[in-house]
């Protein structure tokens, strides 16, 4: 059939399953926001305006995060296109499949500084997995079924099509190409692990006495939660999450550690610090969760398990590597080890004593200031009274206490991870709301992240995207500030956000969206009853103590055990004595090597 390049686009994005598109229309892309007309009025594929092209590319990576299927976001060119960077980079940092489409100027004048020319093929190159532009409009069909294999499968991550206005204005004989029907010979994504490797580590499981599984967002897009979950319970192996990860276990399993890290609890911390074995799954042990990278899991060996053969042995060199998908490779450990003997199992009732110690010693606090509202208790409020609702973050403390206090389920947290950005929460939590209509998603943000892309109330209001928002408002950008307090000689250059901060319940209401705010306790349940009763957006703004700080902290260049904010008694438990594997001398752990023989510890 005779079709133009912008027909063939739409037609292969609907026969590629995507129902939404989050965009923002100009001069060079629009013939393909012309055909978004029509196939708008056929009920093919519903076009989300957003108010601002970042706003675009963090809903459509929420929109992936809450679904696993990929997600697809619009800008014309330059500065259209350079405003999806941001949200590109993002999604690429955490694995994210997503397909960005981007309107070009016409090929004739590609490299002649044209009216909004950028080069953002070129621009985008660090932060894609792959990226076209596309030459003639015969290849629009093979190159979108091309983009959406390379985005979901494998790692996932982005991928950017930019197509010039002529391209999508040109008609020739369309052949649609289906999901699927793609060739491309260079590109292998190993699935499925090494055999002899997964006995390998399987043996080296029977043989640890305080084996630790360290879970990762490979395990999130694997759906690998089942597995995960039989495999701790059929060794007893207690698990413990990053950022990325969470959800993949449920934390309110006695063998959940919850979160490690920086600003992880104290009993994952510790646990990985001591344990004898740790099983890395789908993670990439970044410097967020390692801290000081030689002492991490430092008497450990270590299992490896990740679909990218470039993130293993990147940072940390494993005895037992294993590439491959997370699901699989579980699921064929599983399978090794089904007929294991009880008394050929790891005995580990000791080690989950000793961590059940640390649990009961340094839990998480939720402080209850007099006459003040803390943090703390707002997100605890909100996981009581929503506990299985999709949640999205922005970034800072309010992100730290959110992932030590939520008990979310898998694809239920959706938060900046390797990139940090402050502005994702509300678009990201717009994007799953409107993949998924019939459940609560809850944004919690802060007053500075709020700001970066507070005119996406616009797009709430528009449609009737009945995302909840709560504001932990402390008036600061918290995380720089306790930064400044605590390594900066309380010197607190340009974080005090007081001045200047608007009243966040009137601008709800300018853009006819529900506004509220809570300054005490005993408004707080209340407050979140009434919000979540809302047929449609609502704003919540908090107002909190502003000088509380985020703990447990590990501070930059320290080991995960060496956490701040916790009682001092915490250094009586790092000073605990072990023996050494070498000459039986009794050492503290504040040892790295025993002094009687030189035995590492």
């Amino acid at each position: 059939m005779r079709a133009t390049g912008a027909f063939a686009l739409l037609d292969s994005l609907k026969r590629h399953g995507v129902e939404h598109i989050f965009g923002y229309p100009g001069g060079a892309i629009l013939p393909i926001y012309d055909e978004i007309y029509r196939a708008e009025e056929r009920g093919d594929i519903h076009h989300i305006l957003v108010r601002h092209e970042q706003g675009a590319a963090h809903a459509a990576d929420g929109y992936a995060r809450a679904t696993g299927k990929v997600g697809v976001c619009f800008a014309t060119s330059g500065p259209g296109a350079t405003n999806l960077v941001t949200g590109i980079a993002t999604a690429h940092m955490d694995s994210i499949p997503m397909v960005v489409i981007t309107g070009q100027v016409p090929s004739n004048v590609i490299g002649s500084d044209a009216f909004q020319e950028t080069d953002i093929f070129g621009i985008t190159l660090p932060v894609v997995k792959h990226s076209y532009v596309v030459r003639d409009p015969q290849d629009i069909a093979r190159i979108v079924a091309e983009a959406f294999h390379i985005a979901g499968t494998g790692r996932p991550g982005p991928v950017l099509i930019d197509v010039p206005k002529d391209i999508g204005l040109q008609e020739f004989d369309y052949v649609a190409v289906e999901p699927g029907q793609v060739n491309l010979p260079g590109y292998r994504p190993t699935v499925r692990g090494n055999n002899r490797q997964i006995a390998n580590a399987l043996k080296l499981i029977q043989a640890a006495k305080q084996p630790l599984l360290y879970v990762g967002g490979g395990a999130i897009t694997a759906n690998a939660h089942a597995e995960l979950k039989e495999l701790a319970e059929r060794f007893q192996i207690p698990v413990t999450t990053t950022l990325m990860g969470k959800g993949a276990f449920d934390e309110r399993h006695s063998l959940g550690l919850g979160m490690l890290g920086m600003h992880g609890t104290a009993y994952a911390n510790f646990s990985v610090t001591e344990c004898d074995l740790l099983i890395a799954v789908g993670a990439r042990f970044d410097d967020r969760v390692t801290g000081k990278l030689d002492e991490f899991a430092s008497r450990a060996k270590v299992i490896h398990i990740d679909i990218d053969p470039a993130e293993v042995g990147k940072n940390r060199g494993p005895e037992v590597p294993i590439v491959g998908s997370v699901k699989p490779v579980l699921q064929e450990l599983l399978n090794l080890s089904q007929n294991i003997a009880p008394t050929e199992k790891p005995d580990t009732q000791a080690w989950l004593a000793r961590i059940q110690r640390w649990r009961e010693d340094y839990p998480l606090v939720v402080p209850y200031p007099d006459g003040k509202l803390s943090p703390q208790e707002v997100i605890v409020g909100l996981g009581q009274q929503a506990p299985d609702a999709y949640y999205t973050t922005d970034v800072g403390q309010h992100q730290m206490w959110s992932a030590q206090f939520l008990k979310n389920g898998p694809r239920q947290w959706i938060s900046s991870a390797g990139l940090g950005t402050m502005g994702f929460g509300m678009p990201a939590a717009m994007g799953a709301q409107v993949a998924l209509p019939d459940h609560q998603v809850i944004c919690i943000s802060g007053d500075a992240s709020f700001q970066m892309n507070l005119q996406e109330l616009g797009t709430l209001a528009q449609y009737g995207i009945k995302v909840k928002t709560v504001i932990i408002n402390n008036f600061w950008q918290g995380m720089v500030r306790q930064w400044q307090q605590a390594f900066y000689g309380e010197r607190y250059s340009n974080s005090n956000m007081d001045k200047g901060v608007p009243n966040f319940v009137k601008l709800a209401e300018a853009f006819g969206i529900k506004g509220m705010v809570v300054n005490h306790r005993d408004e707080l349940e209340g407050a979140i009853a009434e919000m979540l009763a809302h047929d449609g957006p609502v704003l919540l703004d908090a107002h909190v103590t502003r000088d509380e700080n985020c703990y447990p902290m590990v501070a930059p260049g320290k080991n995960n055990s060496q956490m701040l904010g916790l009682p001092e008694r915490v250094l009586d438990r790092a000073a605990e004595l072990v023996y050494c594997s070498g000459c039986g001398a009794k050492n503290t752990l504040h040892n790295r090597f025993c002094p009687e023989c030189g035995t590492k510890l």
